[in-house]
């Protein structure tokens, strides 16, 4: 290491210049052998940190708990998610436990959920679809889900 300093070159460019000799690849597979025993536990542990800081982000994207986000993949997981929610907000709504179980809220409710069936088929049966054609699908589909919400939403009492 000396010598490299005076000379003024980093090991990377004496390294560089030298060809792969076997003695040379024996000395960096055993150090391959020592060292990666080492590591591996910690790179383990550092990919499943990864994954779960990964599938916190995507859950919390489509308002659902990590571990429903399973439930949720693919083309359509997003819309899913948000029917999903939708349809829970309905229960929610015609069962009376907050206090909006009125009369209109639970005809809301009646009406709602046929819909909500039926946007739940129309994104299983888009993500068949090409892509264009299934883009297309699921902007319709968003639309009436953004629509079926402002109204749930008015009943519930909050202003949009």
């Amino acid at each position: 290491m000396a010598l490299l300093r005076r000379s003024g070159k980093t090991a990377a460019d004496v390294s560089a210049r030298q060809p792969l000799t076997a003695a040379r690849a024996k000395r960096l597979i055993g150090v391959g052998k020592v060292v990666a025993p080492l590591l591996a536990p910690y790179a383990i542990a550092a990919a499943g940190l990864a994954r779960a800081t990964w599938d916190n982000y995507r859950a919390g994207r489509l308002g659902v708990a990590p571990d429903e986000l399973g439930a949720y993949s693919g083309a359509g997981g997003s819309l899913h998610a948000r029917i999903s929610r939708v349809a829970i907000a309905l229960n929610e709504l015609d069962s009376g436990a907050e206090g909006h179980a009125t009369g209109a809220a639970r005809k809301f409710a009646e009406e709602t959920r046929p819909r909500i069936t039926d946007l739940a088929i129309a994104v299983r049966a888009a993500e068949q679809m090409p892509a264009t054609r299934r883009r297309t699908a699921y902007r319709a589909i968003g639309r009436e889900l953004d629509n079926v919400e402002v109204a749930l939403l008015k009943h519930l009492g909050i202003p949009t």
